[in-house]
């Protein structure tokens, strides 16, 4: 059987667990939490790094900061995991669902603006399968309305836009190192700070609403309750798992690129005939290899796909059933214009096995299991 997804794993993880252990530094913010946030502050260029329990939590995070209020607007795709609506309707704040593209099933940008009213308080845009939105036009809407920016770039780790990290560009950014992610500790994320005036309230947010982190670095001589907030650390250990793989963070990253690559060559004929369609990446745009998914021509025929792959012994699933659908998206949110691409194109979609022990050999037989298909 060739699994769907397998979390990625380094040996070197269980010698800095047992560190954290003998140690007895096995809560948040020990070292290992800290040479994480290092390492995305040092690759990405954002002004600040800090670790989180989840992606979802590292957004609700990103929701205080905004200080979004009960009533106010955030624009999104609905083509995109329930977190991403969560933590605003947590805030009593009404998603605002717009369609997406069907090139890259991200946000249409040229939708955006027509969805903004005078409660409209952020955007936020899902870079999918980490591809990157248009983040020039988004970033100008934003600029022109006073709106904030929030990336979902929880598949986005190590990918780019002209340049640019996913998850900086905007005011803030979320990444997920969640089991099916390109790097994971099983349940996990971080919140990137583009602007340095944000950091410290982040960090007293994130800490129960305490200064104990200034205290930690000496700056005060004890911490006390200083504001709102909640307990968004992750355990160390959990970080140290994660930076075993941080270490070898490229080669991981062009393992996948390879299994990406090889799909999309050995698939090119079959998209060349017309049979399916193959993932777009537009100039400008470095991917990570997160995900490699396929387009069939409707429902019928993508059931009858991950039927056939799953009689061979091979696990496909299909993703995000569009939020707006869904009776808690009706319930808080609202979808903007019409869905001319959200459920056609979520409907047709079907994902392949992408992890990073997955071989050249076994995409070769993936790919020969889904040119007999088509057959």
């Amino acid at each position: 059987m060739i699994k769907f997804n397998v979390p990625p794993y380094e040996e070197k993880a269980m010698d800095y667990i047992k560190e954290c252990v003998e140690n007895q530094k096995i809560c948040g913010d020990g070292e290992y939490t800290k040479k994480c946030n290092a390492w995305f502050e040092e690759r990405t260029g954002t002004k600040k790094c800090l670790l989180t329990t989840s992606c979802t939590h590292a957004t609700e995070l990103a929701a205080l900061l905004a200080d979004i209020q009960p009533g106010d607007e955030v624009i999104m795709p609905s083509f995109t995991f329930v977190s991403t609506a969560d933590a605003f309707v947590l805030r009593g704040a009404v998603p605002v669902f717009v369609d997406i593209r069907p090139d890259t099933m991200n946000i249409d940008e040229k939708l955006i603006e027509d969805a903004i009213t005078e409660k409209t308080k952020a955007i936020v845009p899902v870079h999918y399968a980490g591809v990157a939105c248009e983040m020039d036009t988004i970033m100008d809407i934003a600029k022109r309305h006073n709106l904030k920016v929030i990336e979902d770039a929880a598949q986005g780790v190590l990918s780019t836009y002209k340049g640019k990290a996913l998850g900086t560009i905007g005011d803030f950014g979320a990444y997920s190192f969640h089991e099916t992610k390109n790097y994971s500790m099983g349940e996990g994320g971080a919140l990137l700070i583009r602007d340095e005036e944000n950091i410290e309230d982040a960090e007293i947010i994130r800490e129960k609403g305490t200064n104990r982190s200034k205290f930690y670095r000496g700056q005060i001589d004890k911490y006390t309750w200083v504001n709102f907030g909640s307990s968004y650390l992750p355990s160390d250990m959990n970080a140290a798992y994660l930076y075993a793989q941080l270490e070898k963070a490229d080669e991981i990253n062009n393992v996948r690129l390879a299994n990406w690559n090889r799909y999309y060559e050995r698939l090119l004929p079959l998209k060349e005939a017309g049979k399916l369609e193959l993932p777009t990446v537009p100039d400008g745009c470095v991917h990570n290899g997160h995900m490699f998914y396929v387009k069939l021509r409707d429902l019928e025929e993508r059931t009858a796909f991950i039927k056939h792959l799953g009689a061979n012994d091979i696990m496909s699933v299909f993703h995000y059933i569009p939020l707006h659908t869904a009776p808690a998206g009706q319930k808080f949110g609202r979808f903007h214009g019409k869905d001319v691409y959200t459920t056609k194109e979520s409907e047709r979609l079907a994902r392949l096995p992408m992890y990073y022990k997955l071989t050249l050999n076994e995409v070769d037989h993936i790919c020969d299991v889904i040119e007999e298909f088509f057959k």
